[in-house]
């Protein structure tokens, strides 16, 4: 909307619009959906916002699970954000995840609302030992800026921005972000929809870290391994996902306090 202001806005996609890094299981999660929605309510009191996003889930399953319900809320505004568990599949395909991707795009947009958007870092840079992926994740940054481009959707090209590897960022199981970087997304996302008061800050620099000699940093790769890789691929190789029985934290649309 020209002024800003939205009603409605529903947040689709996985753990990191689900919120996880920012708050737990135990005192609630936050996240940079509700952040961005706080920001909305800045502008806008009377917005209402559902979060429809479970963690674990690909491109696909959002897609499937999530469309019909966001749809069904006539949403104004609505952030579509997926992909991650896709790229770290061994059957990963650009193409296809792209694809769910733009088929919600062009539904959401097709039913009225503003649609938005997200770029990803290289993950090689949180994370070295998952240099493998990282042509994937520059493979569906281009896969996600062509779709969107074709639709009229915004993107937060937080894969851009030098700051969004800084390991301050990212909570320590590196695949999400912590509050700081909940926030640096929550205001991306602000500024790609224009909204009042919004700005490229989130895009400055973090003081400079201390360095790290070479045998610190690989003894902090091998506890990174041990305690949330190895874990993370064991429930791969079980079929198993961090979101099985879970269901969306915030289904219906609920009002929202301003808090930023």
């Amino acid at each position: 909307m020209p002024n800003g202001s939205y009603l409605r806005y529903v947040a689709l996609g996985d753990s990191q619009t689900e919120g996880l890094g920012d708050g737990d299981d135990t005192v609630g999660l936050r996240g940079w959906a509700d952040r961005f929605a706080e920001h909305l309510a800045v502008v806008g009191p009377g917005v209402r916002y559902a979060n429809l996003a479970v963690r674990g889930k690909t491109a696909a399953q959002v897609h499937s699970e999530q469309l019909e319900p966001a749809l069904a809320l006539r949403p104004d505004l609505a952030t579509v954000v997926a992909g991650v568990n896709d790229l770290l599949r061994p059957r990963f395909d650009a193409a296809v995840t792209a694809g769910h991707l733009e088929e919600m795009f062009a539904a959401l947009t097709a039913a009225g609302a503003r649609v938005v958007t997200l770029t990803f870092p290289d993950v090689a840079e949180i994370a070295p030992l998952a240099r493998p992926v990282r042509n994937r994740v520059r493979e569906l940054n281009t896969g996600i800026r062509e779709a969107a481009a074709r639709h009229g959707v915004a993107v937060a090209e937080t894969g851009l921005a030098d700051v969004a590897t800084d390991p301050r960022l990212w909570s320590p199981d590196r695949l999400h972000a912590a509050p700081l970087g909940h926030a640096r997304i929550a205001a991306a996302v602000a500024e790609a929809v224009d909204l009042p008061g919004s700005d490229d800050s989130w895009t400055t620099p973090l003081p400079p870290l201390a360095p790290r000699s070479g045998w610190r940093t690989a003894t902090a790769e091998l506890r990174w391994a041990a305690g949330f890789l190895g874990p993370w691929l064991g429930r791969r190789l079980r079929g198993r996902s961090s979101g099985d029985g879970r269901t969306a934290k915030r289904p219906q649309l609920q009002p929202v306090t301003a808090e930023v």
